[in-house]
């Protein structure tokens, strides 16, 4: 998928806005799929990127995270973490499955389907241009935005 288009998609953000690939033209987006809202290792995320919000707007870099949540759920857990970004809400997993963040994954030593945690490096031209799949979420912010500067900078 890397040096790919986005596939086209058409999902409700939090505030029920229908958002589609067209918005994500014009900067660097970042697309986070995450499992499921106010869980541990999802809020851990979602605040890490809150933390860093200076960083990422210095470099331009527009923020959505995406699970199945619906919107009520995402206003919810925005209005509690204080989130500065977009959630989108894909409840019938169809963007997450295109991006191959939909699947089978192992959960406490069980065989599930469901959000496998994966990020997603779209460039202003809404092109694919980094993947990280299978998310470990300490650090991960971090190498995001290094890796968002080392190719900003490189396009420039």
């Amino acid at each position: 998928m890397i040096g790919k288009p986005l596939p086209p998609f058409s999902l409700l953000d939090d505030q029920g806005q229908t958002r589609t690939q067209r918005d994500f033209l014009g900067h660097w987006t970042v697309l986070y799929a995450y499992p499921k809202d106010s869980t541990p290792g999802c809020t851990t995320e979602a605040c890490d990127f809150r933390d860093r919000w200076e960083r990422v707007q210095a470099l331009d870099v527009q923020v959505f995270g995406i699970s199945r949540d619906s919107v009520k759920s995402h206003q919810n857990f925005i209005a509690k973490q204080s989130l500065p970004f977009h959630l989108l809400s894909d409840p019938e997993a169809t963007l997450l499955k295109a991006l191959g963040a939909f699947g089978k994954k192992m959960m406490y030593g069980k065989e599930v389907e469901g959000i496998i945690r994966s990020t997603f490096l779209i460039d202003p031209k809404g092109i694919l241009r980094h993947t990280w799949p299978k998310v470990s979420v300490k650090g991960h912010v971090e190498e995001v935005l290094e890796v968002v500067k080392q190719l900003a900078k490189s396009k420039s």
